[in-house]
């Protein structure tokens, strides 16, 4: 395996709530939410279940496990602060397993998943968010999503309730494939066709991480940014990059503020997806349940020329008698 990670607060915010783990054969990165730095709090603690290790847990399990334990020492903690009441973060991980050639993937929030095959992106992970909700339903359009105000409301996340529904699922790795995990400062400033060229045009995994995060600035960089890259080889090389297996960086000294207009960034908010379902129920109900609409009284054509020709026979009839 090969892997690089890179991350930046962006240019509109001054701390970075991002973590991440690259510790191979586990990746992992939470993107976290809550007032003040109680964000980066969230992030921390989840991040830091990972580096502990232990447990007899394997693949999905396993993955599910250690998002589970994260979420209650998030609550916890939470619970615990007045400081921390109410934050939380998103999480996605993965686990390489050598021996089957799988990997397992966990998966809470907006924080995505991609696997790059054969020149190809496939976003493996499913949003968690109003405007993932409002696409699967075929209520939104992938474009309108990209652009949507209200693209910051997730609803699911670690640490916001004592227990989390976590997705997990496995996929086949071959030798070639590129997996990237993301938090959502990359996805919302560049496009999923545009991370594909960032990719294809880096000859090394620490090149294309640092420049994905570049293009995340350059298009406004609103958020913050963290990419971790692993990809899967044929043969044995060696790390390409030596990384901590948790980090949570300090604040960058350059001034990323400079000379942009005065516009906050966006919290992240959630939302649970139920209550987001009735309220798209109680707006837009279904077709079955409106008012039939009143039908015209149509007669169809054939019907006049059989109802004319009729009168014409009776006509002759009668001119005859």
């Amino acid at each position: 395996m090969r892997s690089a990670v890179a991350t930046d607060p962006g240019r509109r915010r001054r701390h970075n709530e991002d973590a991440y783990v690259c510790e191979p054969p586990l990746y992992a990165i939470a993107d976290g939410m809550g007032g003040a730095q109680a964000g980066e709090v969230a992030s921390g603690l989840a991040a830091a279940v990972l580096s502990e290790g232990g447990g007899s847990e394997q693949g999905e399990a396993r993955v599910a496990s250690l998002i589970q334990e994260a979420n209650r020492r998030v609550f916890r903690r939470s619970s615990e602060d007045a400081a921390a009441s109410g934050m939380g973060t998103t999480m996605t991980v993965a686990l390489v397993d050598r021996a089957s050639g799988t990997i397992a993937l966990g998966h809470v929030g907006d924080s995505r998943a991609y696997r790059v095959r054969g020149g190809e992106l496939e976003q493996l992970t499913d949003d968690h968010s109003l405007v993932g909700e409002l696409v699967r339903s075929g209520k939104l359009s992938v474009e309108e999503a990209e652009a949507h105000p209200q693209r910051s409301v997730i609803t699911r996340a670690v640490g916001t309730e004592p227990e989390v529904d976590v997705d997990t699922f496995t996929v086949e790795a071959e030798p070639g494939d590129v997996y990237l995990l993301c938090s959502d400062g990359l996805t919302d400033m560049v496009a999923d066709r545009e991370i594909l060229s960032v990719l294809a045009e880096a000859d090394d995994l620490d090149r294309a991480a640092r420049a994905l995060v570049d293009a995340a600035n350059e298009g406004g960089g609103e958020d913050n940014i963290t990419v971790v890259l692993f990809a899967v080889d044929e043969e044995p090389v060696g790390d390409t990059a030596t990384m901590p297996a948790v980090a949570v960086p300090e604040e960058d000294d350059e001034d990323t503020l400079s000379g942009l207009d005065p516009v906050p960034a966006v919290d992240t908010a959630v939302v649970p997806a139920e209550a987001i379902r009735e309220h798209l129920e109680r707006t837009q109900p279904e077709a079955a349940e409106r008012p039939p609409r009143r039908r015209r009284n149509v007669v169809p054509l054939a019907v006049l020329v059989l109802l004319l020709f009729a009168l014409i026979l009776l006509a002759i009839w009668g001119l005859y008698r």
